[in-house]
This record gives structure tokens, sequence and C-alpha cells, in this order.
């Protein structure tokens, strides 16, 4: 197993979703149960929440989107990913920490904290 590749998995299939405009997507790499804390929006706990939030956000244009996996780590079923994002102007730049968790050979975001 190589923890990187598959941690960048999850951001690489995050990143094409909120690309896409697709919010249903960008919940589909959460935990059913995740939290995402952000500056830009409520905090929101579910996969219904994340995606309502994630219909707004990707609704502003969200082809600008980038993400840099900084740093990560973690054993067995949990992991943390340390990542830089940005997405032009108005939205500007930030760093992300998540938690992960091993579902089905799959690693989900457990929690997420979005800071400027």
């Amino acid at each position: 197993m190589d923890l990187q590749r598959d941690l960048q998995s999850v951001w690489d299939e995050y990143l094409a979703a909120y690309r896409n405009g697709d919010a249903a997507g960008c919940a589909a790499v959460f935990c059913r149960d995740a939290l995402l804390t952000s500056p830009y929006g409520p905090p929101a706990r579910g996969r219904a929440q994340i995606e309502a939030l994630h219909r707004q956000w990707v609704g502003e244009g969200g082809e600008n989107k980038q993400l840099e996996m900084v740093d990560f780590g973690g054993a067995d079923t949990l992991a943390w990913c340390l990542a830089k994002f940005s997405e032009g102007l108005e939205t500007g730049a930030g760093i992300s920490l998540s938690v992960l968790e091993r579902h089905d050979g799959r690693w989900l975001i457990k929690m997420c904290s979005l800071n400027e």
C-alpha cells in the first residue's frame, strides 16, 4: 500500500468533481458523518450538508481550483493530510487539514478544516 498515492487519489477525485461543478461528486469523498469547517460557509456535517455547501461553491465556478498535498501520515484505518488550496482572486488561498478513514478499502474524509 502506498499511502501517499492513496491519499492523493482522494484529492484528485475531489478536484475533478469540483472543477466539473459536481457537488455530489465532491461530497462522495467524505464519510457519511463527516464534518467540514470553513471560513467560507457554515460548518457542514454529513454528506447532504457537505453537498449543499459545495453546490454554492462550485456554482461560483471552480475551474481554477488547485490542491497540493503538502504532508501526510497515518496507519491502518486512519490518516491525516495537510494540503494547500487556491481558487483565484475572490477565494484566495489557504491550508486544509483533513483526517481520513479507510472504509471498505477506500479512504474517505472524516473531518476537514479549511483555513485562510
